[in-house]
């Protein structure tokens, strides 16, 4: 990259430059530009995208050059944090809606599926189940072994109930031959929304086309903790209705706790287990009351 950088200095002559992460942002006399590692060939992604009328994205000035894309900087503008979960979902609906169609797949293709989450499931169980052996042959416990020992039935409360989930997930969608994809931005997080003249997700590198279910699970694990996902659920489920099986394989991943890091003091480490065990809390509440409505309708 540095070899490119300094051939576009000596193109757009900018009067300052910015380190921002991996990307350097260049101001100039004819505008702001910002200079990222190429890791695909966006082109191609961002003619479809128009072509389905969907214009949301940061425009590409230079994607001529092996290693870096070249982009127009998007200065975006101060918003309430309300405000701006509200326009991400709907932009995330729009992407998804303008974008989708079913394609046919053999019926492994939902068995492959099936077996990659109950592998992820039977890993997290032996993992938590590690964690809880280690903590009981303890003497002395810690306070961040305590808490996490006090709060292991609801580890293992979400991986039965995602195992449960997914065997009847399975059984609702064996033998279909469709699927539902989409372009997916797979990198979904607040920081990649921006707001100026238009609305515009950043940070394309790692899209796919794959189930939308993955950009919901995404920004739910990266902003659960910064968002109301009720209300944002609720508007993306309006906006953009699941089928009852996208729903459920929804709710299946959502549900999975992430691994708790090891940190360097007991104060951090009690600090990175409560996030864990929030998160668990927060998508019981988050998804009990689809569970009760599917209840009553049962009942009726």
């Amino acid at each position: 990259m540095n070899r490119s950088l300094e051939i576009l200095k000596s193109i757009y002559k900018p009067y300052r430059y910015t380190l921002k992460g991996k990307a350097t942002i260049l101001e100039t006399t004819s505008g702001n530009f910002l200079v990222k590692p190429k890791n695909k060939d966006l082109n191609e992604l961002y003619n479809y995208l128009i072509s389905r009328g969907f214009d949301n994205f940061p425009k590409l000035i230079d994607a001529s050059r092996k290693d870096v894309n070249v982009f127009e900087y998007v200065e975006t503008i101060r918003m309430p944090k309300e405000q701006m979960c509200d326009d991400i979902i709907d932009l995330i609906a729009s992407l998804h809606n303008k974008t989708s169609y079913f394609k046919e797949v053999s019926e492994d293709t939902y068995k492959e599926i099936y077996e990659d989450i109950k592998s992820n499931i039977a890993y997290l169980k032996n993992y938590y189940d590690t964690l809880y052996e280690i903590g009981f042959n303890e003497v002395y416990q810690s306070p961040s072994t305590y808490q996490l020992m006090r709060n292991f039935y609801k580890i293992n409360a979400a991986l039965d109930f995602a195992s449960k989930e997914l065997d009847e997930w399975y059984e609702l969608i064996k033998g279909e031959t469709k699927i539902r994809v989409c372009i997916v931005h797979n990198n979904l997080c607040i920081d990649h929304f921006l707001k100026s003249n238009k609305e515009v997700l950043i940070s394309w590198d790692n899209y796919l086309i794959d189930t939308p279910v993955i950009d919901i699970v995404k920004l739910y694990k990266n902003e659960y903790l910064n968002m109301n996902f009720s209300e944002a659920l609720e508007r993306y489920f309006y906006k953009f209705p699941l089928l009852a099986h996208e729903k459920k394989l929804l709710f299946i991943l959502i549900t999975l706790p992430p691994e708790i890091k090891e940190e360097d003091s007991i104060f951090n480490q009690c600090m990175t287990n409560n996030k864990v065990i929030d998160y668990i809390f927060k998508t019981e509440d988050l998804i009990k009351p689809y569970y009760t409505e599917e209840k009553e309708e049962k009942q009726e």
